[in-house]
């Protein structure tokens, strides 16, 4: 996890002014384990003294995004972004069905088998993204 002064250097490093929307932001992702709606966001920060609205989170969250600091997730084809602080870890996702609960996991099994791909196709793979649907433990105890 970054130290806010992080915070403040990795803005400047991508052109962008360090303010406290901002800040308080990449804070709220950095500090959470699960990618958030811009409203949890906006939740977790309105009563923390920070003058701002929605609208800010959203145009906040783009601009992030744009820069390449945020990750903009969906998946369950909706409507729903989700967002996450970009740490340049190679992650995947279980998710649940039922409670949409998501579990990031950050080891990878899928690095032998693309080497075996390159090797099979001669294509030379950029990266991958892994999903995994199902339904969680409490789900589970809950449908019995």
């Amino acid at each position: 996890m970054q130290v806010k002064n992080d915070y403040e250097k990795s803005l400047r490093e991508n052109g962008l002014k360090s303010t406290k929307n901002r800040k308080a932001i990449i804070d709220v992702l950095v500090k959470n384990e699960q990618p958030m709606t811009a409203e949890e966001i906006y939740n977790r920060i309105k009563g923390k003294k920070i003058a701002l609205n929605i609208s800010t989170v959203y145009r906040t969250l783009d601009t992030l995004y744009e820069k390449g600091m945020v990750n903009k997730l969906n998946f369950l084809n909706n409507d729903r972004m989700l967002f996450e602080y970009n740490s340049m870890e190679h992650k995947h996702y279980l998710i649940c069905l039922d409670c949409k609960k998501i579990i990031t996991i950050k080891k990878c099994p899928l690095a032998p088998y693309e080497k075996f791909l390159e090797n099979e196709t001669n294509f030379k793979i950029e990266g991958h993204r892994l999903y995994l649907y199902g339904h969680c433990m409490q789900c589970q105890i809950n449908k019995k």
